[in-house]
């Protein structure tokens, strides 16, 4: 017999608002291949387009506090191959790299324009895993299908910086209203393509963020909003982690 009386019921479906600001903490679900390092061993995703090298840091963000409190969204990260720049440097690889330096001068109030030589000790990674339950202050944005089958879903906008008053608020717990990005609303104002077949004659596909790991990681402890973790060596790990 099972009492199903106290059991949760499911949450509801709704995405976060487009453009809500908030404190979220980063997991990294393992893929099959190996990064670059012994602590990357496993770390990416190989790609999924046939003829493509591309390999991807799948990331699953959870909100930390405030009214969107516990929801997730998920993203992949290009951390090599793809296309690349004159030079033959991966392009996402550069867009990644530079969103995760964010991730880093978020979390741990830093100055992005502070290259002293202690601020930069705390942005040095032993891998990407280091990454792995990194807490800081987000924008998030609700992105459009690029297929009619599939629902619009919850992405990371930005970067909130320690220099944006959104930052200063939301790590003291204050509610900062929604600010939708223009991007966001031209995409969601163009009209789905119209489909030949009826609804019920195309099989309904689970949107991308349905997945879930098999394990739940507890939220990183948050990082103080003023003053800035000592630096810590690369091979003691990264500060967010070593308090």
């Amino acid at each position: 017999m099972y009492d199903m009386n106290d059991a949760e019921l499911p949450r509801n479906s709704e995405l976060i608002p487009d453009g809500s600001f908030a404190k979220v903490s980063m997991a990294i679900r393992p893929g099959n291949v190996d990064g670059q390092g012994e602590h990357d061993r496993g770390l990416l995703k190989g790609p999924k387009t046939p003829g493509s090298d591309a390999l991807m840091l799948d990331c699953e963000f959870t909100v930390m506090a405030g009214p969107h409190a516990r929801r997730k969204f998920w993203q992949n990260f290009t951390v090599a191959g793809g296309k690349v720049d004159e030079h033959g440097v991966s392009i996402g690889w550069k867009i990644s790299k530079g969103t995760f330096r964010a991730m880093i001068d978020s979390a741990l109030g830093l100055n992005s324009e502070d290259m002293s030589e202690a601020t930069k000790a705390k942005r040095m990674l032993r891998g990407l895993s280091d990454l792995d339950g990194i807490s800081f202050v987000a924008k998030i944005k609700v992105e459009p299908p690029t297929d009619p089958r599939y629902s619009a879903s919850n992405r990371l906008d930005r970067v909130v910086l320690a220099t944006e008053p959104e930052w200063q608020k939301i790590m003291n717990g204050e509610t900062v209203p929604a600010q939708p990005s223009q991007t966001s609303a031209r995409a969601a104002a163009k009209p789905a393509p119209a489909t030949t077949a009826p609804a019920w004659g195309t099989p309904s596909a689970a949107p991308a963020t349905a997945a879930r790991p098999a394990w739940e990681r507890p939220a990183a402890a948050a990082a103080a909003p003023t003053a800035s973790p000592p630096a810590a060596s690369p091979s003691a790990g990264p500060s967010w982690l070593n308090g």
